[in-house]
């Protein structure tokens, strides 16, 4: 970690090892404006301060199984390799934790929302797709504590919703959903039929954190659909052949949506003028049941996890 990071977060743990001791104070606490916002202030940095701990334990125990790389017993040695690389893993987890947590806050970061949903084109299917993606934001606010009351909705007729609206209240509301605006698709997967010859097919290892090769064979698999020029890569799985399937998977459903995308370009041109109508091309996140995975196109990021989202 850098020299100035660690010195930021020396400085917090001062400050809120200063604070617990006023907050204990028998004057600070019979005087309510003080008590108050040194309790907000607490209350900021005690996440801080915590997981600041968790990063040094981590970084003792790293140094400890360091030394042990030197002990003359062989198995000592074999478990120490194995608990210094699960120590560097955890550094590095903390460490990205910790600089999320020290970036500059939005002042609006504590305030509530108002959550809209509203069905896109696609008629019955994008109101039942409305209605998905409610729940999973209803879950969302009832795992972290939030209260949700729906101020109105327009039901589907075959479920779902045409348009819902809800007031989400809570702690750190929009800070957490600020980024959730824009336009979310469902991603269908049919039958496609790829002709072998349209396909270049390249394999590589697969890599890590840093370029590290995970694999010592080549099971990393990238597929080049020739005729469009769509490439598709996959290193999730150890076998080859899991990754192969799953890359020919994600290609069907990229040509597929190549299909649908240029059939609606022809029928609604003149929809896709206008500025948020819901069309599917306009999206930040897919969603693809059939293949459990949802990708988020704002950070270019796929999980495999749909059914815990």
């Amino acid at each position: 970690m850098k020299a100035s990071l660690l010195n930021k977060l020396d400085t917090l743990q001062d400050r809120f090892e200063e604070l617990t001791a006023l907050l204990g104070d028998a004057e600070v606490i019979s005087d309510q404006t003080r008590f108050r916002a040194y309790s907000r202030e607490y209350a900021e940095v005690e996440p801080v301060a915590q997981t600041y701990a968790q990063w040094r334990k981590v970084q003792a125990d790293l140094e400890g199984a360091q030394a042990l790389l030197k002990d003359s017993d062989p198995d000592l040695r074999e478990m120490a390799v194995e608990e210094v690389r699960e120590a560097k893993e955890q550094l590095a987890a903390i460490e990205g934790q910790l600089q999320r947590m020290l970036l500059p806050k939005d002042p609006n970061d504590g305030r509530n929302v108002f959550l809209e949903i509203r069905a896109g084109t696609g008629g019955d299917e994008a109101a039942i797709f409305s209605g998905d993606l409610f729940r999973m934001y209803s879950r969302y606010a009832e795992r972290r504590g939030w209260r949700l009351e729906i101020l109105s909705e327009n039901e589907g007729e075959h479920g779902g919703y045409k348009e819902i609206i809800a007031r989400v209240e809570g702690d750190s509301v929009y800070g957490k959903l600020k980024f959730e605006s824009g336009a979310h698709r469902v991603q269908r997967q049919v039958a496609i039929e790829i002709n072998p010859a349209d396909l270049r097919v390249d394999t590589y290892r697969s890599s890590g954190a840093g370029g590290q090769h995970v694999n010592k064979t080549d099971s990393a698999i990238r597929i080049t659909h020739l005729p469009t020029g769509i490439v598709v890569e996959c290193q999730e799985e150890r076998s080859q052949h899991k990754n192969r399937a799953r890359a020919m998977s994600w290609l069907s459903a990229r040509l597929n949506d190549m299909q649908t995308s240029a059939a609606q370009n022809a029928i609604a041109s003149e929809r896709k003028l206008l500025v948020g109508s819901g069309d599917r091309s306009e999206r930040i996140r897919t969603y693809n049941y059939p293949q459990g995975r949802v990708t988020d196109h704002r950070i270019n990021l796929t999980l495999y996890s749909l059914d815990e989202v």
